[in-house]
């Protein structure tokens, strides 16, 4: 399943963000990380330093790679040239999937230690540098994102957790719609509430779970607080936590000390997540990818390409685990003679 977090900046997203990466690795989940905001900390939340995070390759530095592997065969794609940030699968083109090993993977994700033992494989759009200023926007460095998760065929027990940019810059793109569930993580503040409102406002014709993650809770006022602002969306709130104060030193305890209550909150934020991708519909998935790269190739795209984009639609496709192999089984233990 896909899951988002979003939220206005400041508002704790990414640590929650790797609070829950961490909350999924502990319950050996297989999980992909995806760092999309234009503030690169998620690395660092999940215990890199800051040399090992700037060490992170930059899915945007491999797009050519990553669009090659990924057209595949596709007859109706005839260069990977022709592929942006919305292109969408078809008969030919290459899946991923979140446990294998693939070109993709080997260049651009790296895999992070825990503090616990565990793992987990992380990558990252790369920093917004200087030589972007003035000739470059953010949102072409999360179009690999995008593109990898229009390829990217997941299963119910798997996990792609992706800390967007902040705020209603999610919506420069077709990326808000490929997650199961968004948890938008908003402070107990008018400020706070704001960023949900926008997001709930342009998110409401696509059919996007959205629910509020209450962050930096403070008492029963900042809950009534969250529930008059948002009410039935408000899924779960975080309050004061000595683990992520350590965390944020890099003195992180176990994270089997991590508080009771977060950790429960962990947990809901699981449940609602696996209720969302239980309900799926992969046909409308795939429509939505279609929708919004016939926008963007009337808008841009054709023009950029110098051919028609909508070519490229397969209209007998439907994006579904069913179109990739299931991991092999175990093989069985040998009998005794």
């Amino acid at each position: 399943m896909k899951i988002a977090f979003v939220g206005k900046g400041g508002s704790g997203k990414t640590t929650l963000s790797s609070l829950f990466i961490r909350h999924l690795v502990a319950n050996e989940a297989p999980v992909v990380a995806v760092d999309a905001d234009i503030n690169q900390h998620l690395g660092a939340a999940l215990g890199l330093t800051d040399e090992e995070a700037a060490a992170l390759p930059a899915l945007g530095a491999h797009l050519p790679l990553i669009k090659e592997y990924l057209r595949g065969s596709n007859p109706r794609i005839a260069s990977a040239d022709n592929m942006i940030k919305t292109t969408p699968p078809g008969a030919g083109s290459r899946l991923l999937r979140i446990t294998e090993d693939n070109p993709v993977y080997e260049a651009c994700a790296r895999t992070v230690p825990l503090d616990d033992g565990d793992s987990v494989r992380l990558m990252a759009t790369g920093p917004f540098t200087e030589s972007d200023l003035g000739v470059a926007c953010y949102h072409s460095k999360v179009g690999a994102v995008e593109l990898c998760l229009n390829h990217l065929v997941d299963g119910p027990d798997e996990y792609v957790v992706v800390d967007m940019t902040a705020g209603s810059d999610s919506f420069a793109s077709g990326m808000f719609t490929r997650f199961d569930v968004t948890f938008l993580v908003a402070e107990p503040t008018r400020k706070g509430v704001s960023v949900y409102r926008q997001y709930k406002e342009y998110a409401r014709d696509f059919g996007v779970v959205l629910k509020v993650v209450g962050n930096k809770v403070q008492g029963p006022e900042d809950i009534e607080f969250l529930q008059d602002e948002v009410g039935e969306d408000l899924l779960v709130t975080f309050g004061h936590s000595d683990w992520v104060r350590a965390m944020e030193r890099g003195r992180p305890a176990g994270f089997d000390l991590l508080e009771a209550g977060n950790r429960l909150a962990l947990q809901a934020l699981q449940d609602a997540a696996e209720d969302s991708y239980a309900a799926r519909d992969w046909g409308r998935y795939t429509e939505q990818m279609v929708h919004f790269h016939l926008r963007n190739a009337e808008s841009w795209g054709n023009a950029k390409t110098g051919v028609d984009l909508a070519a490229q639609i397969d209209p007998g496709f439907v994006l579904h685990e069913a179109l990739v192999s299931p991991r092999p089984a175990p093989l069985p233990a040998p009998q005794p003679a």
